[in-house]
């Protein structure tokens, strides 16, 4: 499939055939990404989207695993992305891919759809460490152990251990680094 494909929807969608190369990128699209379908139409639908997951891990490349689950006959499940936008700023939308097959041509469409990120749904609404935890907390961002935080905050070890607990319980994660992880997100620590 070669010729451009007409989408017409009132949601964000573009079309891509099994080649992954963008054959429609509607006005809705346009509006959403900040992208022209000039911009996008005949390129890989991996370099238009250039997208990211939440933590920065490359979504969208040549070995796509959605156009690969779609090829297979497999449900794409929705998946909220950071797409790069024309000013190189991320946004978070919600994708779903919608598998069509005509003729033993496969095409899809992906919907695009604004979305809040899932690390802003999974996050707590208000973190309440106290001043000590934020302390131990920074520290444990600095790759201090626990008994060097204890030595340096002029504290027993398993008080210092106690307060990494209680962090961990706090920001609702199971290890420390994952706590720095999620305290960077927060703006907690630097």
């Amino acid at each position: 499939m070669t010729a451009k494909l007409t989408v017409r929807s009132g949601d964000a969608v573009f079309g891509f055939d099994r080649e992954l190369i963008v054959r429609s990128w509607n006005h809705q699209a346009e509006l959403l990404t900040g992208l022209t379908a000039e911009s996008a139409i005949g390129r890989p639908c991996w370099e238009a989207m250039a997208a990211v997951d939440e933590d920065g891990a490359l979504v969208c490349h040549s070995g796509c695993s959605c156009a690969r689950l779609a090829r297979e006959g497999w449900p794409v499940p929705r998946k909220t992305l950071l797409v790069k936008s024309k000013t190189g700023t991320r946004r978070p939308l919600s994708v779903s891919t919608i598998c069509l097959n005509q003729d033993g041509r496969d095409l899809f469409l992906h919907v695009l759809e604004p979305s809040t990120p899932i690390s802003l749904l999974q996050q707590p609404a208000r973190v309440g460490l106290t001043p000590r935890q934020r302390e131990v907390l920074s520290l444990v961002a600095d790759g201090y152990s626990a008994r060097q935080i204890a030595r340096r905050l002029g504290l027993a070890e398993p008080t210092v251990r106690n307060h990494i607990r209680a962090i961990l319980v706090e920001l609702r994660v199971h290890s420390q680094l994952a706590a720095v992880a999620r305290a960077r997100k927060l703006g907690l620590v630097a």
